[in-house]
Order: C-alpha cells, then structure tokens, then sequence
C-alpha cells in the first residue's frame, strides 16, 4: 500500500476552535470532591483538543499503515509471524474468563486453574520436562526465570559458579539474561556447519559454567546433530543445559528437548502456539523443568487436589514469585484453544508444514542468493548477500527496503551475527504455496532490477512517507518527546 503522505499527531490537529464533543458536559466537581487535594493538579493536563471524529478517523488511518500479517506476507525470521486464528481470541474472551477478577479466591476460579493445570500437562508432554509453570509473562522473562533456576539450583548445591555458555549464533536475549541474572557470559563458535563446535565447547567447559543455552534448530535453521553429545560434556562437567524455545515450532510433536539431555526449558507460546506477537507484549513464557529443578520453581504453583485446584505459596527454595498471580492467563488461554484445536497430531503437522515451507522456499530462492549453510533447514533458513562481485553494494538493507515498496515486509536482516549480509527467512506453516512462489517472484524481480539499475535498487524505498532513515542516528539519538510537550 503507497504511504504517500504523513499523518498528523493529534498535538499537530489541536485546535482550540475544533474541539467539539457528542458527550455530556461536567465540570469534574463532583470528582473533585471524592479526591484528597494533594491528589489534584491545579495546572490543566496539555491534552490535544480535537474533534471527536477526527480522533477517529485519525486513529482509522493509522491503523490501515500497519503493516500485519492479516494484510501481507510476513517473513520474519526467528519470530515465527504466523496467522492465529481469531477463534482463540474469542473463546478466551469468554465473560466467565475474562470477567474473573485476579483476586477471586482459589474456589471461585477453579474452571480457570483447572485450565491452567491442562495446559501445563500438555506442555509437559510436548517438551519432555517433568513440570511446567505458567508464571513467566513472556519469552524473555521465561529465560529470567530459567537463569535464575539454575542459579538457585547451583547454589542449594553449594556451588557458586559464575558463568554461562552461549554458541556465537545464539539470540541477543540469551547472554542479556544470563548477564541480568548476575552471570558471566562466555561465547562457543560454530563450525563450518552452522552447529555448535565440540571441540571449542569442551575447551571452555570448567568448574565455573552453570550453563550452556543452546537453541535448537538454531538460527541458521539448523538441527544440533550432535546434542546427545553436547548434553553428555556439558553434564559430566557439572553444568546445566537450558533450552530456548524459541525454534520448538519446528520439532513440536517430532522431538522433545527432555529426550535431548535439556535441564530447563523455556516455550514461546506466541512463536509455537496462538498468541499475540509483537509490540511488548502482551506475552507469556512458560518454563518447563526436570525433577531436580522443581523445587526451585516460582510461586504461586497450581495444586490439583483430587480435581479440586488450589494455590501453593509454600515452597521453601522457590525463587519466588516473579508475576502477579499466577501468569497471563489472557494469552495462556488462547495457546490452549489452538492447543485444543489442533491436539498433539496436528502440533507435529504444522510442525512438519513449516520445515517443508522454509525448504520449498529456499529451493526457489537459491538460484538468486545462496544460503549461508548449505544443508538441510528447518523452519527457517538463511541467505546472504556477502558475495561482492555477484552483488556489488547492493546489500541485505537495501534488499529490505526494495521489499517494502512491492508490499511485503522485509524478513530479518543482519542476523544471525556471524553470518554477513544475513537475510533470515521464516515463512511459517500457515502461508500457501500460492504465497511463496508470489514471494518468490518477488524476490527474482528484485534481483533482477539491482542487476539492471543498481542506483535504483539502492535508494528504495520509494513509497513510504520518509525515505531511507539513518538507522544508526534514530537507536542512537532517539527523539522521543512530542515538541509541543517539552
């Protein structure tokens, strides 16, 4: 869709002459009287005084510039932005679900911790972990909450050791958290097939590593060949092994990271299962565990008492309660909708859907980039753009923003980190291949025009309001205040 011009703020649309309301008129002094005066603000907030249509059809317009993947293929690497479908939303915005106040005693909520409890089942089984916890209220304080098990796990053993392990080709959340959590991080290469390094593994295994976080597949799209190996060192030297699950929707119902030798793992719900995606939030991050790390889960944990369901605030090494209550349950619900719709046969398929769609789509694209790995991929894969005399300067950016003009979003550029000019490419299960040959159309006309006319294809975008922006000044010298509020 052409951006053809900028939207105004409703700051920039104030007018005092505009304002005018359908709504009856209060002066607010019935309000001010149930308020203690040095609650009050004797200054009036500066608030935009705009019509109340225009507010409408100022936040109309926004939202037909958002980019979703209702409107258009979105194939973002490593955030798996597949279609939900709005019967999750629906279900779990059910009155007796929705309505349930967070306060409501244990025997007024049983229908939704009974519920909670059948998803934790469920997850257990899926992952191989021997109990899982909905607490987390997202993927990366699912990871907190990992880091800090392992860390309450070494301890209780009387071991202080300070330093985690993470592959070169991990996400960017995983030495963040570690390091969050009061760890050292300590970087493993990858070898010249994508995979974890043994030999630079067990150099670097000691008394001191906790950990080592290993996702698999891993973001080059890779299968860890060799994780009964890695499992079997990391172990034998003492540490944990945790598991980000960030990449289980490629192995959902095929293999469990508790048969692959995994201590501790957390789950994406939004990246596997249905649940939004995007934005901060809203989230949920369940984290699984075996045996020996269960004494170490968060409270509150959900107790199910010969079918009646109850709250445990008792657990003396818990590492304590990291959310309100006991999760999301808003997002959890909707995970297990879809979890209901599809069962465990129909997890695996869509699992199998997505490893066949990324390699479907890749077999088209190799003729126009080639990939970093030349193997078998998973859900995912990636290319790259390195090869100056096939490519001259036309880069992985500017691949992006050729993208965006023709109506797609652009797929993750620059990532992972050892991989130069890196394109990562997810088309997840829910696309046809109706839509992946028209990507895949796409993408030669492209080529074929930073062929023909390099300067062109160099300077797009060409359809958005603002041109090419300097990335690095914008993360560097964000202008985050509106002027007229300064």
């Amino acid at each position: 869709m052409p951006l053809d011009a900028f939207e105004p703020t409703l700051f920039e649309l104030s007018s005092e002459n505009e304002g005018r309301s359908w709504l009856p008129q209060d002066d607010g002094a019935e309000l001010d009287a149930l308020l203690p005066t040095q609650c009050l603000n004797a200054d009036m907030p500066s608030l935009p005084i705009v019509a109340e249509l225009d507010v409408v059809r100022h936040f109309t317009k926004l939202s037909r510039r958002n980019f979703c993947i209702e409107s258009g293929f979105y194939p973002l690497g490593s955030c798996t932005m597949k279609y939900n479908p709005k019967i999750c939303d629906s279900l779990a915005s059910l009155p007796g679900f929705a309505n349930l106040h967070p306060q409501a005693d244990a025997d007024m909520a049983q229908g939704t911790l009974g519920l909670m409890d059948d998803i934790s089942d469920f997850l257990e089984q899926l992952s191989g972990m021997d109990k899982v916890t909905t607490n987390p209220c997202a993927g990366a304080h699912g990871e907190f909450c990992g880091m800090l098990l392992v860390r309450a796990y070494h301890r209780d053993q009387g071991s202080d050791r300070d330093t985690v392990l993470v592959p070169d080709s991990a996400h960017g959340t995983n030495p963040a958290t570690a390091a969050m959590v009061g760890y050292k991080t300590l970087e493993v290469k990858s070898n010249a097939e994508g995979c974890v390094d043994l030999d630079d593994l067990k150099s670097k295994l000691n008394d001191n590593v906790a950990a080592l976080m290993l996702t698999n597949p891993n973001t080059l799209g890779l299968f860890e060949k060799d994780i009964l190996e890695i499992a079997k060192v990391v172990h034998d030297a003492g540490a944990l092994l945790y598991y980000d699950g960030a990449n289980l929707n490629a192995i959902a119902g095929v293999a469990r990271p508790g048969d692959m030798g995994f201590d501790v793992v957390h789950i994406n719900l939004h990246k596997t299962f249905s649940t939004p995606h995007g934005g901060g939030g809203p989230g949920a991050g369940p984290v699984g565990v075996k045996s020996h790390l269960v004494p170490y889960l968060p409270i509150p944990l959900i107790e199910n008492n010969g079918g009646k369901y109850a709250l445990n605030y008792e657990s003396k090494k818990s590492i304590g309660q990291l959310s309100t209550f006991f999760g999301n349950t808003g997002i959890v619900l909707r995970a297990y909708v879809y979890m209901r719709m599809h069962g465990a046969g129909g997890i695996r398929q869509n699992s199998v859907h997505a490893v066949l769609n990324a390699r479907y789509l890749k077999y088209k694209l190799k003729d126009l980039i080639p990939a970093e790995i030349d193997a078998d991929n998973m859900h995912e894969f990636v290319l790259t753009l390195k090869d100056k005399k096939r490519f001259g300067d036309f880069n992985a950016m500017a691949f992006a923003k050729n993208l965006i003009d023709r109506g797609y979003h652009a797929p993750t550029v620059y990532f992972p980190l050892i991989v130069k000019e890196a394109l990562m490419i997810e088309p997840t299960e829910t696309e046809s291949k109706r839509t992946l040959d028209e990507f895949a159309a796409v993408v030669a006309d492209i080529m074929a025009e930073a062929k023909a006319d390099p300067e062109k294809a160099l300077h797009a975008p060409y359809t958005t309001p603002v041109r090419k922006l300097d990335e690095v000044t914008a993360a560097r010298q964000p202008v985050l205040t509106q002027p007229c509020l300064e």
